[in-house]
């Protein structure tokens, strides 16, 4: 259609013309591709760490290392512990919200419900590590949110190796097919794999698992849509080492891409 706009135009304005013609078209044309997202909107997300069971003495690393990640790429980060912020209108000037660690019944039901439509509306949901030890109450956040992959429990910190599953992922693409890690490793209720994409998993027989084993397919990240929303989960994020470490700044910055809509691909290279 492009190509034929051009050459009816062309047939009856001057030669001269036709150069920013095309550079008009081309214009309009990287501006309708471009994320909606990126169209006139700050990039700006919430990191909520709002404790009621188990703190995490790390929360303090994961919003340092949130707050660099905001300044290298130009977003905007604001952080809270107070569920009285999670209005409809203040959800509003958000892309995404960071659960950090969250534990816990963090939101009650008025704030639960503001939070369901402003997720399968269009918001991004990233969790880090202890969001899946959260709102046990909430049906809707286990099934939707999680997936199913609420922690069950985890044995004593020690390494692991980790398996990447997509390769072409933005939050784990920097990574190699297999390495070796030092973390908390969660076991999960139930197997998230046949309602999401799993972006790594735990090779369990390089590592002690612990009474909650989950086998040979045990994914410690992935990433799902929820209604018009997107959710990606990450188990990693216990250690201050680990918020320090470049491989995983670069998987959360990744994840972070994709919640906010800056990176569309939704596994190898497809949008859904």
């Amino acid at each position: 259609m492009l190509r034929r706009l051009i050459l009816m135009t062309s047939l009856i304005l001057p030669l001269s013309a036709i150069p920013l013609l095309a550079k008009s078209q081309n214009d309009l044309a990287s501006a309708l591709a471009e994320p909606q997202s990126e169209r006139g909107s700050e990039l700006r997300f919430l990191v909520f760490t709002k404790t009621t069971g188990f703190r995490h003495g790390s929360i303090a690393a994961g919003i340092t290392m949130l707050q660099n990640l905001a300044t290298q790429n130009g977003w905007t980060i604001e952080t809270t512990e107070d569920a009285t912020q999670f209005t409809a209108a203040n959800l509003a000037r958000f892309r995404a919200v960071v659960w950090l660690s969250t534990t816990g019944d963090v939101l009650n039901d008025a704030q639960q419900q503001i939070y369901e439509s402003w997720l399968s509306g269009g918001g991004g949901y990233l969790g880090i590590h202890a969001a899946a030890d959260c709102e046990y109450s909430w049906p809707w956040y286990g099934a939707q949110v999680l997936a199913g992959g609420w922690f069950q429990n985890h044995p004593a910190i020690q390494a692991a190796d980790l398996v990447r599953e997509r390769a072409y992922d933005d939050s784990t693409a920097h990574l190699p097919a297999r390495f070796n890690f030092t973390d908390e490793w969660y076991n999960f209720r139930a197997n998230p794999r046949p309602n999401v994409s799993v972006l790594l998993r735990l090779d369990e027989t390089t590592y002690s698992p612990g009474s909650g084993a989950m086998g040979v397919d045990h994914p410690i990240t992935w990433k799902r849509f929820v209604g018009a929303g997107r959710s990606w989960y990450t188990g990693l994020g216990h250690r201050n080492e680990t918020f320090a470490d470049v491989r995983f700044q670069q998987h959360v910055q990744g994840g972070l891409r994709w919640v906010m809509g800056v990176e569309e691909r939704f596994q190898d290279g497809l949008e859904r």
